[in-house]
């Protein structure tokens, strides 16, 4: 053939192929355009609902971004609109970038999985003897027993470089919640000491650690600290959904735990590597990533339990399990972003969703996106939508009375079975009201509420729990667990019911997300006797000591009553507390303050309502908590002069020797016209 009509034949090819392509997209066979059009009417539908601000999607199948689309204005004053290249923090998604980096580790021969932890942090220790067995792999699969997270300053307005440090510090002084390895009980804490022996393993730092390593042996080049951390990079800015208002770029001090940022299709490019050895990990270590670990608690539920593998969430799903698919998946959420990351590693196909706002439903649009998809690619079948039909009341079991009674996680709870109407009903409290929250029918070993989420009670030894079914990954989870009545109730040396306290332990750049752990009020109930609420219910263990309830219950804390100043104060794990009865009195006129060397901050009480002006320094932060603590200012978003309703609390954080001054005038309603 001569090389005009190769030529020619070359250009016939093109255009058929070209053709062929465009008809395709037009008949509607091209494969990714059902997850792009669910990617867009999903997210379009969150930000409209006010769930997020803004977004970013993006889809790789066999190493190559197919899709990627920023959604929403990543600046508002600006009309910056998102873009692919547009950095979202990431949060908990950041764990399995740890996790791989223990695994790169591992391969290398410098860390081994079932060694303790504290043979690579001899620093490390706990108030518990039972801490020596906890294992490396017993911190990226949320196995080791450890109370939950040091929240204090690990999210703000700037990177903070001890965190690690009082990580170390708060840990020392707290205990386990259970055994290593019996139960698996989300734990931010564990790759945090994650983090910190790839540092003390590398010798170098963390975030070096993954540039070298991982990011640069990628390609990825979007990927790195906190959006607050990332100057000159576009950033996608958080608002306050209610009021509009821009909060500061927010930096994650805990980078293992949560502290990375970066894009969708770089999440995607990361979650790629799953997909075969060699790329970053060996064979061994991606199967040790890839596979669940079962708690001993896991012969004990319906379905399975998060978490999964090493880092990861999701090491499967019962619809894609059932084809033979396995998907990965892994959520993370902080003050002002939320993530979802899914990959089906045999398939070398990925999905990821970044937001701002922490309520985006990110995981069920990125889950929408891959079912889409592997539809389109004929690998599952669609959905059936069965019609929601509420199920028929049958009697109650005798055998279930016995789950009556108080429960806790996050807040306390109270449920209570009624044979008559064979129904049980769960009571919420809020503070010491209590409210009904939901009624569930029972049917053939399940429990309804109106929307068709089901439930049921199990047991563990003498641990009772209540179980929900995750409708969006049809996996189970431990929602509440039983507060266990006392033989020997204790008490504390100090009266703790109905009491204020106020956090010392602030520096000015912690994120808004954690203003509601400032002002805080502790509780007794007369129904439960040697217990005490404050940031959680506490057993009452001595007149000094309220520690962990529970087994199974993420984010526990543990109460401690100190001297200090010539009265008590409260240390929580991580946050410090005072009684709100000393708090300055807030005067007519001008009102001074200074940090002391301590760097505690400090608090003004307002015992008359006032109009309050500020003048703080550059880098200090000013909060105006109304008596029902909530935040009616604070000098990190808002501007100008506020009211202070009498009752109200004014918080001074700063740096030693920050001088702060308010200048108060009388509240005088403006006259009408």
């Amino acid at each position: 053939m001569s090389q005009a009509r190769l030529i020619v034949a070359v250009c016939l090819c093109c255009i058929l192929v070209a053709a062929l392509s465009v008809s395709e997209a037009a008949s509607g066979k091209n494969p990714y355009e059902s997850a792009i059009t669910k990617a867009r009417s999903e997210i379009w539908q969150a930000i409209n609902k006010g769930k997020c601000g803004s977004a970013a999607a993006a889809i790789t199948v066999n190493g190559k971004v197919v899709y990627d689309e920023g959604f929403g204005m990543a600046v508002r004053e600006k009309s910056i609109s998102v873009t692919p290249a547009t950095l979202f923090n990431i949060g908990s998604i950041s764990k399995v970038y740890v996790a791989t980096a223990i695994m790169l580790l591992v391969d290398e021969g410098k860390v081994v999985l079932d060694r303790p932890v504290t043979d690579y942090l001899p620093e490390f220790r706990m108030a518990d003897d039972r801490y020596r067995k906890i294992t490396v792999r017993m911190l990226l699969n949320h196995q080791s027993g450890m109370p939950g997270s040091h929240y204090a300053n690990a999210f703000g307005f700037e990177y903070y470089d001890e965190l690690n440090r009082e990580t170390i510090n708060t840990l020392s002084y707290a205990r386990l919640k259970h055994a290593p390895g019996e139960h698996a009980a989300y734990c931010n804490d564990g790759f945090t000491l994650a983090e910190m022996i790839v540092e003390r393993v590398s010798g170098i730092k963390y975030i070096d650690f993954l540039n070298k390593k991982i990011f640069r042996r990628l390609g990825i080049k979007s990927t790195g600290r906190g959006v607050g951390d990332r100057k000159g990079k576009p950033v996608a800015r958080n608002y306050e959904a209610e009021t509009g208002k821009i909060h500061p770029p927010e930096s994650g001090s805990a980078l293992g735990a949560g502290g990375l940022s970066s894009t969708a299709a770089d999440i995607c490019r990361f979650a790629d590597t799953f997909s075969g050895e060699d790329i970053l990990l060996k064979k061994a270590s991606l199967a040790e990533m890839r596979t669940a670990r079962p708690s001993l608690f896991w012969s004990k539920i319906k379905k399975p339990l998060y978490p999964g593998g090493l880092g990861w969430d999701v090491t499967g799903l019962p619809r894609y399990d059932a084809v033979g698919i396995q998907l990965l998946g892994k959520g993370g959420a902080t003050g002002d972003y939320s993530s979802y990351v899914f990959t089906a590693p045999d398939k070398k196909i990925s999905v990821a969703v970044v937001t701002s706002g922490k309520h985006s439903g990110a995981d069920n649009i990125a889950l929408e996106m891959l079912d889409a998809l592997l539809v389109a690619k004929k690998l599952i079948s669609p959905k059936d939508k069965a019609p929601l039909i509420p199920p028929v009341a049958q009697k109650l079991p005798r055998n279930h009375l016995s789950f009556g009674g108080y429960y806790a996680a996050d807040n306390l709870g109270e449920i209570v079975f009624d044979e008559n109407t064979n129904s049980v009903t769960v009571y919420s409290f809020k503070e010491k009201e209590k409210t009904p929250s939901m009624t569930l029918v029972y049917n053939n070993g399940y429990y309804y509420d109106t929307k068709g989420d089901r439930y049921y009670f199990t047991s563990r030894g003498d641990e009772s729990y209540l179980m929900s079914r995750q409708s969006v990954f049809d996996l189970d989870k431990i929602l509440m667990q039983k507060i266990k009545p006392l033989a020997n109730p204790q008490s504390l040396g100090i009266n703790m019911d109905n009491r204020l306290w106020l956090r010392r332990n602030v520096n000015p750049f912690e994120t808004t997300l954690l203003l509601e752990s400032h002002v805080m009020k502790s509780f007794l109930y007369k129904e439960l006797p040697g217990y005490v609420i404050f940031r959680g219910i506490k057993k009452i263990d001595s007149p000094e000591f309220a520690g962990m309830p529970f087994d199974s219950i993420r984010d526990q804390t543990e109460l401690t009553l100190l001297e200090k100043n010539g009265t008590k104060w409260a240390w929580d794990s991580d946050m410090l507390y005072s009684p709100a009865e000393d708090a300055i009195d807030l005067k007519s006129g001008e009102n001074f303050v200074k940090i002391r060397n301590d760097g505690y901050n400090e608090w003004f009480v307002a015992k008359e309502g006032m109009v309050v002006n500020f003048t703080k320094p550059d880098r200090g932060r000013i909060v105006l908590f109304l008596p029902d603590g909530t935040t009616s200012y604070d000098s990190a978003v808002d501007q100008g002069d506020a009211y202070a309703a009498p009752g109200s609390y004014i918080e001074c954080a700063g740096s030693a020797d920050d001088l702060f001054t308010i200048k108060t005038r009388p509240a005088v309603p403006d006259k009408q016209s």
